[in-house]
């Protein structure tokens, strides 16, 4: 089963992944550029993920519901309102995310940045 370890480790990590277990965040954004530098491929839906704290332990298991490929100008609000994040709207969403890909991850992001918009859910029992 592949993983998956939201934000960057810290507080940020901490607070995403409250998000997840209320259930509240069902969809999380990454950079193309990510997956192609960790020879990583794309979820898929129906793949399983364990979600991972600080420490690598698993808190959660996902089901990956939906995966889409769009620019960064182009990612939808119904994407953002799913990050569970409290963003009021696109432009805020956008902020937000330019800064930490610039800022934390010292990434280069324009308008038409390819960004994979991931769906998930918790999965209902553990995969067997």
């Amino acid at each position: 089963m592949r993983t998956l370890e939201l934000g960057s480790p810290g507080s940020l990590r901490d607070d995403l992944n409250a998000l997840v277990l209320a259930g509240t965040k069902t969809a999380t954004a990454t950079l193309l550029t990510e997956y192609t530098e960790e020879g990583e491929e794309l979820e898929f839906p129906g793949e399983r993920l364990a979600l991972l704290d600080n420490h690598g332990a698993v808190l959660a298991e996902l089901d990956v519901t939906a995966v889409t490929t769009v620019p960064f100008s182009e990612v939808p609000w119904a994407f953002a309102q799913a990050e569970g994040e409290g963003y009021t709207d696109l432009d805020h969403w956008r902020r937000v995310h330019l800064g930490f890909w610039q800022d934390t991850e010292g990434r280069s992001v324009d308008e038409t940045t390819p960004v994979v918009c991931l769906h998930f859910t918790r999965a209902s029992s553990p995969a067997a």
